[in-house]
């Protein structure tokens, strides 16, 4: 039995098609392999508002680094593909809200962008053909 949420826009016109010709509850949840719960919030939710679809975007935790920012981070990681990803953030920190950040402060910890410059970095390396060198001892996402 899911929740409403997962049901797809075929299970819940099944529902409301379902309660309209007078099937039962019960034998409406059963015919669609939902729960009784289900079935009356969907069809509630079509009288009252004609409409069964299910609108849950925006939800969960904002990102640390907001798209604008993460190109910002991706351009200083391809301008010195040998920084270490320890000094990335003393540079940006020094750049008032460099990467527009939903939190208060005007900096960005470092694992953060340890994070996200390896995602650029990945990016990166499957766009490209050829694999940056790096110096012994340097290496652009410094775990150690």
């Amino acid at each position: 039995m899911g929740k409403a949420a997962d049901l797809s826009e075929f299970d819940r016109g099944q529902i409301v098609m379902a309660r309209r010709l007078g099937t039962s509850i019960t034998e409406t949840a059963r015919l669609v392999g939902c729960s009784r719960s289900a079935v009356v919030s969907i069809h509630a939710k079509w009288i009252n508002d004609g409409d069964t679809s299910s609108r849950r975007q925006g939800v969960g935790r904002p990102r640390v680094i907001k798209e604008k920012g993460r190109r910002r981070l991706s351009r200083l990681v391809k301008q010195n593909r040998r920084q270490t990803v320890a000094h990335t953030p003393i540079q940006c920190r020094s750049k008032r809200k460099c990467f527009g950040t939903h939190s208060s402060a005007d900096s960005v910890g470092y694992g953060t962008v340890q994070q996200t410059s390896h995602s650029c970095a990945s990016a990166d390396q499957a766009s490209s053909s050829t694999t940056p060198t790096m110096g012994t001892g340097t290496s652009r996402l410094d775990h150690g």
